[in-house]
């Protein structure tokens, strides 16, 4: 159970027991690509699979393909498990990607348009697979400065797309996806706070 005390670690010599220093766990914020529509996770089984699965301090955010958890697996053991338990358990075979806490902080601390926050739905922020090519970057803020006062930035595997007059209208929403190259998921700024305040919960214990 994901919150039981396991008895392992320990290692008998001349009848003493040596325990062997636990490993610390991550904080880990689950954004499932692509749910929404005819696309859904049910979030109360999605959470208990998860729990199932061994993760502990498991968390949903809204029903829109968001969760937490908490594990001393790496993020490639992380994600293979998740989109296992997806595929087999909900038939969702879609991209899934496992930043980490600290990592979440940094994409809000670097928010190169502090001043779209306000909203917290005119600005979104995308978690990109790897980093794009800088000419895909540039095609894109190209296309924001011929929009209605949008702006478009990347800092590190984060693109900020800032569309002060609508996402759903937005000429750079429209193109984003295609022009970037790499495999994403965007969240609106109230999400991105609101996975911080859990993941930070959860890190607290």
């Amino acid at each position: 159970m994901p919150n039981a005390v396991a008895l392992t670690g320990f290692r008998f010599r001349n009848s003493f027991p040596k325990r062997t220093p636990p490993m610390s766990a991550t904080v880990y914020i689950l954004l499932f690509r692509g749910v929404g529509g005819a696309t859904q996770l049910p979030v109360k089984p999605l959470r208990e699979k998860l729990a199932d699965a061994g993760f502990d301090r498991v968390a949903t955010c809204i029903n829109s393909g968001n969760a937490i958890v908490r594990s001393e697996r790496t993020r490639k053991e992380v994600v293979a498990e998740v989109t296992r338990i997806c595929r087999e358990q909900f038939d969702f075979e879609k991209a899934i990607f496992a930043p980490t806490l600290k990592e979440w902080q940094v994409l809000v601390a670097h928010n190169p348009f502090p001043e779209g926050t306000e909203s917290g739905k005119s600005l979104h922020a995308a978690w990109l697979e790897k980093v794009p090519d800088q000419e895909r970057v540039s095609h894109l803020q190209e296309i924001a400065a011929s929009g209605r006062e949008e702006r478009f930035a990347v800092v590190g595997c984060v693109a900020y797309l800032h569309t002060p007059h609508g996402f759903g209208l937005s000429k750079l929403a429209g193109k984003f996806d295609k022009v970037i190259g790499v495999a994403n998921t965007a969240r609106n700024w109230n999400t991105v706070r609101k996975l911080a305040e859990l993941a930070e919960a959860a890190a607290r214990g």
